[in-house]
C-alpha cells in the first residue's frame, strides 16, 4: 500500500539514524523544550484540532435546518482556507527554480498526467465518478497523515524519540482509524451518483469496523502512556489532543453509524467541516515553515498577510478560472467541470504534498524540530536562487508590481463572481435568482435543473422543460440529466419524444434499471405491449429487487394470459415489499391486489391450501388498511374458490360479508358486480328465486349511470330471473330491500355441501 501523504512522510518519523546534533532518546535539549509553534492556545486549537468538537457539534445542530446557508458558508470558507491550503503546497514546489527541478517528477510529469485525465473526463463523463471517488476516499487518508505527522513532530519537539514499538503502535492505530471510515464508505449502496461503492454487506463490515475502533483506542492509549513514562502529560498535551482529534474525525462518525444506523455521508465528510479544519491546520504549519525558511535565508520582511493573500489568489486560480473557461469557451458542463478540477487538484495536492514534507529532509527537520544548523540555513539560501524570470516577477520593478497586483485583483474579482453565482443558484434559489445564475453561465447543468424545478413549481412547464433540455444537452454523458429530461417530457405529455430519448439512453446504458422501467411504461402507453414486457423483464434480470418492474411485468403477463408467469412476479413484488415495508407504504392497494392475484394463480393451479392462505392474507391486510372495497374484493375471490370446492355455506358467508362491506365502500360498480355474482350463486344453490331477482334488481339499480355494456349483462340476468318467476316477478320490485335483507341473512346451513372437486 502506498504511504499516505504526510502520514510517514510529512513531519513523520525519523527513520534515519540520529545525527550527532540530535539528542539521545529520553533527553531534553534546550531547543527541544520549545514545544509550541506559535503559542499554546493557537497551536492547541488550530494545529492540534482542539476546536473540532465544538465546530463539529455546531454543524450537527445547524446543517439539517439551514442546508443552503450552511453550504454557502462552507463555500465561502473554502476561499479563505481550503483553496489557500492547496496553493501553499504549489507555492512550496513551484516558487523557486531549485524546488521546481528537485520535484520535477511531481511538478511536471504527474501534473501533465492529471491534466490529461482532466481532458478525458471532460470529454467522457463516465470517468468522472472514478476520479471523484478516488478524491473522496483519499481525502481522509490525507487528513490522517497530517494528524499523525503533527503528533510525531510535537513528540520530537519535547526531545522524545518514540521507540520502534511506540511508533508502530501509533502508526497502525491511525491506519486503523482511516480503514474504519473507509469500510463505512464502502458499506452498502452509495447515496451519491459520483461516489462509487463496493456495496460491502454490513454483516461483514460491522465486526471489522468494531475491531478497528477497539484497536485504535488500545494502541493509541498504550503508546501515549508509554511516552508519558519518559516525559510528562503536560509535554504530551499536543500529542494527546491530536489523538483525540483523530478520534473525533474518524471514529466518532463511524461509531454513530454503528450505534444509530445513520450513514456516513462521504462527500459531506470529505469536503465539509473536516476539510476546513484540515486546511486551517495545514496553513498554520506551512506559514510557520515559510517564516522560518525566510528567516534562515536572511529575509526579514516576510509578511503573513502578504503570504496569505498570495495563497488566496493562487487558490482561486487553481479552482475557479478553469471550469469557467471550459464551460464558456467549449460549452461543456460547468458543474461537471468544477467537480473534475476539484478532484484532480486535490489528488495532485495529495501526491505532491507527500513528496514535499519529510522530516528526514534535513532542512525541514531543522526548521520544524527547532535544532538549527549551518547546513540547513545554507540550503534555505540556496533554494532562493531563482531564474531571471522568477526574479523579475518577484522583484520590485513597476512592471512586476503592476502584473502581480492586476493578477491578484482579477482573481479576487473572479472569486467574487463565482461566489455570487453560487449564492444565486444554491442559497437564494428563487426563480429570479436562478435565472440570473443561468444567465451568468447557461452551461451549468446544476443551475439549469434547479431552474427547471422552480419553473415547474411556478406553473411554467415550458420553461421547466427548456431548462431540462439545456441541462441534458450540455452533458450528454450524464444519465441522470438525460432521465430528468425524459421525465420532463413525460410530464409535458410528449410520450413519443420521451420514448425515443429512453431508447437512445439504453443504447449507452442497456442495464440502467430506471430507464428500462420507464421505457417499458412508455412502450405500454404507446401500444407496444410486447416491447414493454421485454423491457421490464430486462429490468428484473438486471435488478431482481426492482419492485416496480416486478409489478408492471406481472400485470402485463396477466393481461396476455400468462397467469402462472405473472404470479411469479407478483410473489417477487410481495417479497420485496415485505423486506422494505417503509419504502412501499403508499402501495397498499397494489399489495392487496397482488396477494389476490397470487391466490388466484394458486387456485387455478390446484394449490388449494396456498390459495386459501393467500386470500386470508389479502382480507386481513385490507382490513388492517381500512379499505372495505379491497376487503370485499378479496372476500369475493375467496367465495368463488369456496364455491368451486363445494363448501357453499362458507361461500355464502364470504359473499354476505363482502356485500355488507360494499354498503360502506361507496364503490357502486364493485358493489353491483358482487350483487350480480351473489344472485347467480343463490340461483345455483336453488334458493328462493325472489331473492335471486332482488339481487339482480339491486345490481341494476347501482349500475343505472354506467355504460350500456356493463348494464346489459345485469339486465339479461334480471330478465332470465323474471322469466323463471313469471307473474310472481312484479311483486318483487315493490319489496327489493326486505328481500335483499333476507338474502343477506341466509344461514350457512341452508346451502348444500358438495363433494370436493
Amino acid at each position: 500500500m502506498q504511504r499516505p501523504a504526510i502520514l510517514w512522510q510529512k513531519m513523520a518519523t525519523l527513520e534515519s539514524k540520529p545525527s550527532a546534533s540530535q539528542p539521545e532518546e529520553g533527553s531534553l535539549s534546550p531547543a527541544s523544550k520549545r514545544v509550541w509553534i506559535f503559542s499554546a492556545w493557537l497551536d492547541l486549537l488550530v494545529g492540534c484540532g482542539a476546536w473540532s468538537a465544538p465546530l463539529l457539534f455546531l454543524t450537527v445542530l445547524v446543517a439539517p435546518s439551514k442546508t443552503a446557508e450552511w453550504s454557502f458558508a462552507f463555500y465561502f470558507l473554502a476561499l479563505l482556507f481550503n483553496y489557500p491550503h492547496f496553493m501553499a503546497t504549489i507555492y512550496r514546489a513551484y516558487h523557486s527554480y531549485d524546488e521546481f527541478t528537485k520535484y520535477r517528477f511531481f511538478t511536471v510529469h504527474v501534473a501533465l498526467l492529471l491534466a490529461a485525465a482532466g481532458v478525458i473526463a471532460h470529454l467522457w463523463y463516465p470517468l468522472l465518478p472514478w476520479i471523484f471517488t478516488l478524491y473522496i476516499c483519499w481525502s481522509p487518508w490525507h487528513y490522517t497523515g497530517q494528524n499523525y505527522g503533527l503528533l510525531v513532530m510535537f513528540v520530537r519537539r519535547v526531545g522524545l524519540s518514540p521507540t520502534e514499538g511506540e511508533r508502530r503502535a501509533l502508526h497502525l492505530a491511525f491506519i486503523a482509524s482511516y480503514l474504519m471510515l473507509l469500510f463505512s464508505f464502502q458499506t452498502g449502496a452509495s447515496g451519491d451518483a459520483l461516489v462509487l461503492s463496493m456495496g460491502l454487506p454490513a454483516k461483514f463490515t460491522l465486526p471489522v469496523r468494531a475491531t478497528l475502533a477497539a484497536f485504535f483506542l488500545i494502541a493509541t492509549g498504550w503508546a501515549l502512556l508509554s511516552l508519558a513514562r519518559r516525559s510528562s502529560w503536560k509535554s504530551l498535551l499536543p500529542a494527546a489532543v491530536l489523538a483525540s482529534t483523530q478520534f473525533l474525525w474518524f471514529l466518532l462518525p463511524a461509531l454513530i453509524e454503528l450505534g444509530r444506523g445513520q450513514e456516513v455521508p462521504q462527500t459531506r465528510y470529505s469536503s465539509g467541516i473536516l476539510a476546513v479544519l484540515h486546511s486551517a491546520q495545514y496553513l498554520w504549519i506551512t506559514s510557520y515553515y515559510q517564516k522560518k525558511e525566510a528567516a534562515a535565508a536572511g529575509k526579514t520582511a516576510w509578511s503573513f498577510l502578504r503570504y496569505q493573500l498570495t495563497l488566496i489568489a493562487g487558490g482561486i486560480a487553481l479552482f475557479i478560472p478553469g471550469p469557467w473557461i471550459v464551460s464558456r469557451l467549449f460549452h461543456l458542463d460547468f458543474a461537471a467541470s468544477f467537480l473534475t478540477f476539484t478532484a484532480l487538484v486535490n489528488i495532485h495536492h495529495f501526491i505532491l504534498d507527500g513528496a514535499l514534507w519529510k522530516l528526514r529532509d534535513s532542512r525541514i527537520s531543522t526548521l520544524l524540530l527547532g535544532s538549527p544548523n549551518k547546513e540547513a540555513a545554507t540550503a534555505a539560501e540556496k533554494t532562493e536562487a531563482l531564474r531571471p524570470a522568477w526574479q523579475w516577477l518577484a522583484g520590485s520593478t513597476a512592471g512586476a508590481r503592476i502584473l502581480r497586483v492586476s493578477a491578484v485583483t482579477l482573481l479576487l474579482l473572479w472569486g467574487g463572481v463565482d461566489r455570487l453565482h453560487f449564492y444565486w443558484a444554491n442559497v437564494s434559489a428563487s426563480l429570479s435568482s436562478l435565472k440570473r445564475a443561468v444567465h451568468l453561465n447557461p452551461d451549468d447543468s446544476s443551475a439549469q435543473v434547479k431552474l427547471a424545478r422552480a419553473a415547474e413549481a411556478a406553473g411554467d412547464r415550458d420553461a421547466s422543460l427548456e431548462a431540462l433540455r439545456q441541462a441534458a444537452n450540455v452533458n450528454p454523458g450524464n444519465l441522470s440529466l438525460q432521465q430528468a429530461y425524459a421525465r420532463g417530457l413525460i410530464a409535458a405529455g410528449h410520450d413519443a419524444d420521451a420514448y425515443a430519448l429512453y431508447k437512445l439512453l439504453l443504447q449507452h446504458a442497456p442495464d440502467n434499471v430506471n430507464a428500462l422501467v420507464n421505457s417499458g411504461l412508455l412502450a405500454h402507453r404507446l401500444g407496444h405491449d410486447r416491447e414493454a414486457i421485454d423491457s421490464w423483464q430486462h429490468a428484473v434480470d438486471a435488478d431482481p429487487g426492482q419492485a416496480n418492474a416486478q409489478l408492471y411485468l406481472a400485470q402485463s403477463l396477466e393481461q396476455v394470459g400468462e397467469i402462472q408467469a405473472a404470479a411469479r412476479h407478483y410473489r417477487a413484488y410481495l417479497q420485496i415489499v415485505a423486506k422494505h415495508p417503509d419504502e412501499h407504504r403508499s402501495e397498499a392497494r397494489a399489495v392487496v391486489s397482488s396477494l389476490i392475484k397470487v391466490a388466484d394463480a394458486d387456485a387455478s393451479g390446484q394449490r388449494t391450501a396456498e390459495s386459501q392462505k393467500g386470500y386470508r392474507a389479502a382480507i386481513q391486510f385490507a382490513e388492517k388498511l381500512g379499505d372495505p372495497t379491497l376487503q370485499s374484493l378479496a372476500l369475493a375471490h375467496q367465495a368463488d374458490l369456496q364455491q368451486r370446492l363445494g363448501t357453499n355455506g362458507d361461500a355464502a358467508r364470504s359473499w354476505q360479508e363482502a356485500l355488507h362491506l360494499d354498503i360502506n365502500s361507496g364503490d357502486a360498480g364493485a358493489a353491483a358486480i358482487d350483487w350480480l355474482n351473489y344472485g347467480q350463486f343463490l340461483h345455483s344453490q336453488k334458493q328462493d328465486e325472489r331473492l335471486v331477482l332482488a339481487c339482480f334488481l339491486k345490481a341494476e339499480e347501482l349500475l343505472s349511470n354506467s355504460s350500456v355494456e356493463q348494464l346489459s349483462v345485469v339486465s339479461k340476468s334480471r330478465r332470465d330471473s323474471e322469466a323463471r318467476l313469471g307473474l310472481e316477478a312484479n311483486p318483487v320490485r315493490a319489496r327489493v330491500e326486505p328481500l335483499i335483507a333476507e338474502a343477506l341473512s341466509l344461514a350457512a346451513s341452508s346451502f348444500s355441501t358438495a363433494s370436493h372437486r
